[in-house]
């Protein structure tokens, strides 16, 4: 039950819920505590007063003093040493009359007010401020009052011998503890003394204690009150905040978030603020992407089905042979465009994906370069007797961060371009060149027939149409792909045509490591 009621909460109220659990422990504890501490601190100072008693009727009968008032004046006058440091000792005989007093005697400096007179009369406070600490079966009546001789006349008929009383009377700045016990000689009880001490020091001790616990439990409180203010201001609300913002995201609403106040801040909030709201401009980059590539690529595969809906119904009502074959071959030509279209969008999603978990690392790519060159070369030497070249500014070392089979991908695009534009038994040259030591050029030189187009920057983009004849055996991606892989290595591409001869330039940089 706790556990669901606790997941049900918001952080700021689990947190105060459990504190209040906490602090409700240790109050019940402490209540505990101090319920038990006074009982305890009475109860060491009573020990002390039967130990006296103890000792005091071991002398009585040692000394064979008898319980009457003269007796007990020479024996408080002789051993005056054994109540020095108790407030008032008083001697009662078996008929419960008063036979000496220390008080009277004035043997203790820390003497009574009272009067020997006013003895039997001495009540104790109301029921608020009377405690009685151990009854030991004594009766003392329901009246809200009680006399010392009440007290003494109770215990001397509860018949409890040898059993000692201690109670308490708590008045105004005025804390007593009295302990009463009988004495026995001869197996006769023939008196009873009762020592009385100021015992401020318990009280004041409770009451340090209690002072103590109260302020401790404040500033505990006002310390969770503050922590809790901290908490729910500098980091529940922007949580909250955050989550807003992903709701939003959620409910493609892109105007209702806001964070860029917690994207100031340096701490963690702040990180992942900025984390959120990068891998979230992603995300929409993406979908964009996806959805326009996704228009891009039903637009491109709807001219080659028009062309083959058109080239399909004239080939069903010709008979002209050649005008046959001719719209045969534009079947042929639409069939291969949509293939390739196809298998082209299908790896540039493979492409996508495998990106997203591949990771850079330092290599050098005049290697990478070569291996590619020999590759193309061993293709299409024989071929169609191109010849691919490597060249590079005899500089050593052509580091970057990258990715070594996109540097592949990239090389062997523009490769499959050139050799594209260019006819047979001519020359394409690769050259790699150090330029201030921070970046790298890449060129890849052929001797087609250049670029026509004044804005070459559109070549790039996806499904540009201005292809050579064998049109479909080009998806109009590869380029779009490469400039993807280069961006993605933080370089940039570009397409001139050659100033030297005739033909095109692409121009790949890179920065070095």
């Amino acid at each position: 039950m706790f556990s669901v009621l606790l997941k049900n909460l918001s952080i700021l109220k689990k947190f105060l819920l459990i504190n209040l659990i906490f602090f409700t422990i240790i109050g019940l504890f402490t209540f505990l505590y101090l319920k038990n501490v006074q009982p305890n601190l009475i109860k060491k100072k009573s020990s002390n007063h039967i130990e006296i008693i103890n000792n005091t009727i071991d002398n009585l009968n040692r000394l064979e003093v008898k319980f009457i008032e003269e007796d007990i004046r020479k024996f408080l006058f002789s051993t005056r040493f054994l109540f020095q440091n108790l407030d008032r000792v008083i001697f009662f005989d078996n008929e419960l009359n008063l036979v000496g007093d220390t008080d009277t005697l004035d043997l203790d400096p820390r003497s009574f007010s009272k009067r020997l007179d006013l003895v039997e009369l001495e009540v104790l406070s109301d029921e608020k401020t009377k405690e009685i600490i151990e009854t030991k079966n004594i009766d003392i009546g329901n009246d809200n009052t009680v006399s010392l001789k009440d007290i003494l006349f109770n215990y001397a008929g509860s018949k409890n011998y040898g059993i000692p009383f201690t109670f308490t009377q708590d008045e105004f700045k005025k804390f007593k503890l009295t302990t009463i016990k009988n004495v026995m000689k001869d197996d006769n009880n023939v008196g009873y003394i009762a020592i009385s001490e100021n015992a401020n020091d318990v009280k004041a001790a409770i009451n340090e204690r209690k002072t103590f616990i109260i302020r401790t439990a404040i500033a505990v409180g006002m310390v969770i009150i503050i922590f809790s203010f901290v908490l729910n201001r500098y980091f529940l609300k922007p949580i909250k905040n955050l989550v807003s913002y992903t709701k939003t995201i959620k409910d493609k609403n892109l105007k209702g978030g806001n964070i860029d106040s917690l994207k100031l801040r340096n701490d963690e909030l702040g990180l992942l603020s900025n984390s959120l709201d990068d891998m979230t401009l992603e995300l929409q980059k993406r979908i964009s992407h996806a959805e326009n590539f996704s228009t891009d690529l039903v637009h491109e595969i709807r001219n080659p089905l028009a062309s083959l809906k058109s080239a399909s119904e004239i080939l069903h009502d010709t008979n002209d042979i050649d005008q046959r074959i001719k719209l045969i071959n534009i079947l042929s030509h639409d069939v291969q465009r949509i293939e390739r279209l196809i298998t082209d969008y299908s790896q540039m999603l493979k492409d996508e994906v495998a990106l997203s978990k591949e990771k850079t690392k330092k290599l050098d790519i005049e290697p990478i370069i070569k291996s590619v060159v020999d590759d193309f070369n061993n293709i299409y030497k024989v071929k169609r007797g191109i010849d691919i070249s490597y060249k590079n500014d005899g500089k050593n070392n052509y580091f970057i961060n990258g990715i070594e089979n996109r540097i592949e991908q990239i090389i062997a695009n523009l490769l499959d371009n050139a050799i594209s534009f260019s006819e047979d038994n001519k020359n394409i040259v690769v050259k790699v060149s150090k330029k201030n030591n921070k970046e790298i050029n890449i060129d890849v030189l052929d001797e087609g027939q250049g670029f026509k187009e004044k804005d070459t920057n559109k070549i790039f983009k996806r499904f540009y149409s201005n292809r050579p004849d064998k049109f479909g055996q080009h998806s109009g991606l590869g380029l779009n792909i490469v400039k993807n892989l280069v961006d993605l290595h933080n370089g940039s591409i570009k397409a001139t045509n050659r100033i030297d001869k005739k033909g095109a330039r692409m121009e790949v940089i890179l920065p070095t490591v």
